[in-house]
């Protein structure tokens, strides 16, 4: 099967064709940096955007932004990559029996043979040590955040075995940095932090829904849960709903953040972030076909997108 799983050169079967790591990266480094799934970048992305939120959010609630939120920005870029590349290791870690016996996931480096579960948890482990001496830059609570986010970080992986919503769990971690990013502008944590955290994970479940539908023929062979299997025909209903509460969330965040101290011009431009974000995520819906997986694997991409629409309008807001 190892065989069989093997693409060429070592590539990934979902991986961006062309992408950086299979064309420049050191061939030595090659099966890491797939570990880390550098050959797909929107999970990174998926991870920071949230933290994004959260700073400029942090920033609109108290009208005092600073020099160091440059750097908590470029601190929560350089950890994303870093903890989005540690939580696909263990993933994968976790996961190496079963994504052996589904297609697109044979050709990841653990069940092709690239690397060994030692040497995969090695890289874990440095890529977790560099992303921590980032975070004890930060005070005192946002390290205590960003300690306490790896508890939804190492469940995650174990999820699919045993509810039908691992996309919860998914969300859990992955909009952690919302909470982590106005915690290290603020100091503290707030309402509309946690309300926005809700959002994120809404979106969350709308977009990684799509996503696993790619995956679901298999999954039903090997018995892993996911929401797109509980969904099945009434998945776009429920996609639906997500939609709704991701916006409605995000509005009632930003209604929370600006209102004390902001301006109704400000108020306005931030709440078009939430609005625009929305018709996004309903033109993904008028795209979905359940069969198409080529399809499935482009909408999830644009998620990207999706998430940059509203950071967008919050940072307009800031003039404001």
């Amino acid at each position: 099967m190892q065989g069989d799983a093997q693409m060429p050169d070592g590539q990934v079967s979902d991986a961006v064709s062309g992408n950086w790591v299979d064309t420049r990266a050191p061939a030595f480094a090659r099966p890491y940096l797939r570990l880390s799934r550098a050959d797909r970048p929107i999970g990174t992305w998926l991870l920071l955007i949230p933290c994004w939120w959260g700073l400029v959010l942090a920033m609109l609630w108290d009208q005092s932004p600073r020099w160091e939120d440059a750097w908590i920005a470029i601190g929560c870029g350089a950890g994303a990559w870093l903890m989005r590349g540690a939580g696909c290791t263990w993933n994968d870690i976790s996961d190496r029996k079963y994504d052996a016996q589904v297609e697109r996931t044979r050709s990841r480096p653990i069940p092709s043979g690239q690397v060994s579960v030692l040497q995969a948890a090695v890289w874990m482990g440095l890529q977790a040590l560099i992303a921590l001496a980032i975070l004890l830059t930060f005070n005192r609570a946002a390290i205590a955040l960003g300690v306490l986010s790896l508890l939804p970080v190492a469940v995650y992986p174990f999820a699919k075995r045993f509810t039908w919503w691992p996309q919860v769990f998914l969300g859990l971690a992955f909009n952690w940095g919302a909470l982590l990013a106005w915690t290290a502008h603020a100091g503290a944590l707030h309402w509309p932090a946690v309300i926005l955290y809700f959002a994120g994970i809404s979106w969350t479940l709308f977009y990684d829904t799509i996503y696993a539908h790619q995956d679901t023929e298999d999954d039903a062979l090997i018995g892993l849960k996911s929401t797109a299997r509980l969904f099945g025909h009434d998945t776009v209903r429920w996609l639906k709903y997500f939609l709704v509460i991701t916006v409605a969330c995000m509005g009632m965040a930003v209604i929370q953040a600006v209102m004390p101290n902001g301006s109704i011009l400000a108020l306005v431009l931030a709440l078009a972030g939430p609005w625009a974000m929305g018709w996004h995520m309903a033109w993904q819906l008028r795209g979905f076909d359940a069969q198409d997986n080529a399809k499935m694997l482009q909408l999830f991409r644009v998620n990207r997108d999706t998430g940059l629409i509203p950071l967008i309008f919050f940072c307009v807001a800031l003039l404001g």
